[in-house]
């Protein structure tokens, strides 16, 4: 299976709202926050993964001075362990580096092993916990990617 990754574009924020109401129900940012995100393209870059012309995924980072924080990562469980991913992590990454960001930092559910377990192959490590972070009372791990000057990771 191939797929396309792609700068969002306007006409997609709809579209993007109704995956993230799919893929976080409890936690889905309002569609304001999508057209907020999008028209600050100075500190940010929104991404959609396409299969055969369908979104099936999305990421967005935000950089200020030499941090970068990954704001969301979605892909469509149908779609999950194919790379998508990944691809958008390496994207988003690259584009941190780009950027002039020497920090990466994101937060994951303390229940999403799949989502942990990405992050920590890149090499982001845990380094704190934020208490009942979701509105459902769920716990945030707050990770950590120190980006070495030659294009690899370190924790």
């Amino acid at each position: 299976m191939s797929f396309l990754l792609r700068d969002l574009a306007f006409e997609d924020i709809e579209t993007i709202g109704r995956l993230e109401n799919e893929l976080f129900p409890t936690d889905a940012w309002p569609l304001e926050m999508f057209y907020t995100e999008f028209f600050q393209p100075d500190t940010r870059r929104y991404l959609v993964a396409e299969v055969d012309g369908e979104a099936v995924g999305y990421a967005g980072l935000m950089v200020i001075d030499t941090t970068a924080d990954i704001q969301t990562i979605g892909v469509l469980p149908r779609f999950e362990g194919r790379g998508i991913g990944r691809a958008l992590l390496t994207e988003l990454l690259g584009e941190a580096r780009r950027r002039g960001a020497d920090t990466v930092m994101l937060e994951v559910r303390a229940d999403n092993p799949r989502a942990q377990g990405l992050y920590t192959r890149f090499g982001f490590r845990q380094i704190h916990t934020r208490k009942k972070y979701y509105r459902d009372g769920v716990d945030a791990w707050v990770m950590r990617l120190v980006l070495a000057a030659n294009g690899e990771g370190t924790s």
